[in-house]
């Protein structure tokens, strides 16, 4: 009777339902609030919809980017999230996996074509931004053109990142375009900003704080940034405008890939999908600043005034040939370091 029992226990046993182990996912992305909105909010949803969890490692665009190539033979990451630039080259070293076909992809934005093995994740816009209470105690009409910065009565009172920064490249493409150049002959945009732009340069600031020092005290009034750094920046009361200039703001993209390994998981991709569902956009909208790709992203007035959002906005976004620019990037930063930062 006793061996019948556990043979009958056994059987019963192995007529139960197999439940799916949970996976885990490690994930390369960017530290600071981005961090933070994950570990809050976007993980949280994550673990709540598939029961799967994520080991979040933050660390900026480049130093993600030199882990994978580190890591090529034996790669640690199943998702990376890095900037547009860092990505392209991220595809290039085939150390990101096609995208899975899903529905998705045909919700998103051309824009966020950006290859076979990546999409954009989010888009801000480089444009101009000005301090709205310098330019009216000056009797200053708003700036509309990138050729504002040209403007001598700006001697002195100009910030912009350096070229080493997105923003900066950005600015340097920006003023070839403007002057019959482009990606592919930069010399107009750098003789440009030398001779016109420069003479007006207060700083070719990198950092975003004391980019932020400078306009509060003052001494910046005009400059080049990112949609999302601007909106920080007036969240806190300051008195500053971003400006999409009449010429075209630049589009720049967070991107994200699934790895390419060899023991690739599922749910890399389907991690990746989830990041561009319409819930998760709006939650980094709402968190980061980034205007969404999802075109059925939906968002509440406040923060689609502060963000790049819907398809006119978008459709004024220039994209930048990260093919084109990685392969010349070293030069042209050597050149700027000689001839405009001197």
């Amino acid at each position: 009777m006793k061996r019948l029992l556990t043979v009958a226990s056994v059987l019963a046993i192995s007529t139960l339902p197999v439940l799916a182990q949970a996976v885990t996912l490690n994930v390369g992305s960017y530290g600071g609030s981005t961090e933070q909105a994950f570990r809050d909010q976007i993980i949280p949803l994550y673990k709540q919809k598939t029961q799967n969890d994520v080991v979040y490692v933050p660390g900026n665009s480049t130093d993600t980017l030199a882990k994978l190539v580190a890591q090529k033979s034996n790669p640690q990451f199943d998702v990376v999230l890095i900037d547009d630039g860092p990505m392209q080259q991220a595809q290039q070293f085939q150390l990101c996996a096609p995208l899975a076909d899903a529905p998705v992809y045909k919700d998103l934005y051309p824009l966020a074509n950006i290859g076979k093995s990546a999409s954009a994740l989010g888009v801000v816009a480089t444009g101009l931004f000005y301090s709205t209470e310098a330019f009216a105690k000056a009797g200053w009409d708003a700036p509309t053109s990138w050729h504002d910065l040209e403007d001598p009565k700006f001697k002195q009172k100009v910030v912009i990142p350096p070229v080493s920064n997105g923003y900066g490249l950005h600015t340097l493409i920006k003023f070839a375009e403007l002057n019959g150049g482009g990606v592919k002959d930069i010399d107009p945009g750098f003789k440009a900003i030398t001779e016109k732009v420069a003479p007006n340069v207060l700083a070719w600031e990198p950092s975003p704080g004391k980019m932020s020092e400078l306009f509060q005290n003052g001494s910046g009034v005009i400059g080049v940034w990112g949609s999302g750094r601007v909106y920080a920046l007036e969240a806190t009361g300051f008195p500053v405008k971003f400006v999409y200039p009449k010429e075209g703001a630049v589009a720049l993209f967070t991107a994200v890939c699934p790895v390419a390994r060899p023991d690739a998981k599922p749910e890399a991709q389907a991690f990746v999908q989830f990041l561009l569902s319409p819930e998760v956009q709006a939650i980094l909208a709402e968190t980061q600043a980034w205007g969404p790709v999802n075109s059925k992203t939906k968002l509440s007035p406040e923060v689609a005034a502060a963000v790049p959002y819907g398809p006119e906005q978008i459709k004024k976004l220039e994209s930048v040939d990260y093919a084109v620019v990685n392969a010349e990037r070293a030069k042209w930063t050597n050149r700027w370091n000689r001839t405009v930062e001197r």
